[in-house]
């Protein structure tokens, strides 16, 4: 299951996370290119608590 930004528009070019938070895709090709992302979930937490800074 994916899952796609609450924030993002109809029309803007945006990511799907898999539900268990180890892949990515583009939301406007579901068919295509998967982006394995195993680290993800630790990823999310740093930025989180302000250890990764954009």
């Amino acid at each position: 299951m994916w899952r796609k930004a609450r924030k993002s528009a109809d029309t803007s070019a945006c990511v799907e996370v898999r539900q268990d938070l180890n892949a990515l895709r583009d939301s406007k090709n579901p068919g295509g290119p998967v982006l394995a992302a195993p680290g993800l979930r630790e990823l999310v937490r740093a930025v989180r608590v302000g250890q990764v800074h954009a």
